[in-house]
């Protein structure tokens, strides 16, 4: 591993990101992955004002300060801060001030950085990570002096990629040895191996960690997820203008022909949302990804990470056991004369 993602890995007792999720990711699900080990993340954008935003990462930062405090020994986990840095975000320098101001550990950025964004972040001892959905992208953030790459794959919720993950991962490692994360369809402890195994250093989780009791997802929003599979999931560009994965019973319930969308795909027109709601459109549409296929319950955060630390532990165990990688057994005794 690199600095980077040895410094993360110290950091945390699994090799795990959960994904942030707009209007999902809460105060609640970020602490509660950061106080089992796991990396807990939140979108600055779901936060309608930078006022609204900063209140977030004071009750962030002073929530693990304290538990910290009270259980020393602990491995607690950094957060991570998702910021739009795309020319049209008219918030990014506020936010980037923010991030500033509370020292953000873990900075995710959506969008192509810039070299003055990521010595902004290292200023102050955070370190940048940026999506790429393919090779073309990722060379651009390695250019501008990131820390990390999340290779976003096919089947990933949100605004998903769509290659395959054993090539991206591939192609990103023919000019990459840094900090690369692999996002996708990924649910277990096992998964966390094999995304390692694959040349990943640590996995991002999003629907899974949608679908426990501390997200802020409707109810009705996490139910539609343990009803849906891989096959339900539409990829579309009409929700939000930039194509994504979304769940095709909401966008059924809201009146649009799912599979329509699901042909015209990252093609199709935006839809036109409610006057004042531009900016909400994935309030009413719901997303998710094609891990979906492979969630049946709704566990606390606690018990979602000892269940994948348990997994992730076991596959290690039976991928050497496979590989004949095990310990050789004793040799027998001579019989005593």
């Amino acid at each position: 591993m690199t600095k980077p993602a040895d410094d993360l890995r110290a950091q945390t007792s699994l090799p795990l990101i959960v994904g942030p999720m707009f209007l999902v990711s809460n105060a609640d699900l970020v602490l509660a992955s950061c106080k089992e080990g796991i990396v807990g993340s939140f979108p600055a954008g779901s936060k309608w004002t930078a006022a609204d935003f900063e209140t977030f990462l004071k009750d962030v930062t002073d929530g693990l300060a304290d538990y910290k405090a009270k259980n020393p020994g602990k491995t607690v986990a950094p957060y991570s801060i998702n910021l739009s840095v795309r020319k049209n975000s008219a918030r990014l320098q506020a936010d980037l001030a923010l991030c500033e101001k509370y020292k953000v550990p873990v900075v995710h950025a959506s969008g192509a950085v810039t070299p003055e964004i990521v010595k902004q972040i290292h200023s102050y001892g955070g370190i940048i990570v940026q999506d790429a959905l393919n090779a073309e992208e990722a060379k651009h953030a390695v250019a501008a002096g990131v820390d990390g790459i999340i290779a976003v794959a096919a089947g990933a919720g949100g605004q998903a990629g769509t290659v395959n993950p054993f090539v991206l991962l591939g192609e990103i490692r023919q000019f990459y040895e840094g900090l690369l994360i692999l996002a996708g369809g990924l649910t277990t402890g096992k998964d966390i191996l094999a995304a390692q195994t694959m040349g990943a250093d640590f996995a991002l989780m999003g629907t899974r960690f949608l679908a426990t009791k501390e997200s802020a997802a409707e109810p009705d929003y996490k139910k539609m997820v343990l009803n849906s599979g891989s096959s339900d999931i539409i990829y579309t560009s009409a929700i939000s203008g930039i194509a994504g994965s979304f769940l095709k019973a909401s966008i059924e319930q809201n009146g649009y022909d799912a599979e329509d969308l699901r042909k015209r795909g990252p093609g199709a027109d935006k839809i036109p949302t409610p006057p004042g709601e531009e900016g909400k459109a994935w309030k009413y549409v719901w997303s998710a990804g094609q891990a979906s296929g492979n969630i049946t319950d709704l566990p606390s955060v606690a018990d979602l990470s000892d269940r994948l630390k348990t997994e992730y532990a076991d596959a290690k165990i039976a991928l050497a056991k496979k590989l004949g990688l095990g310990p050789k057994p004793a040799a027998p005794k001579a019989p005593t004369p």
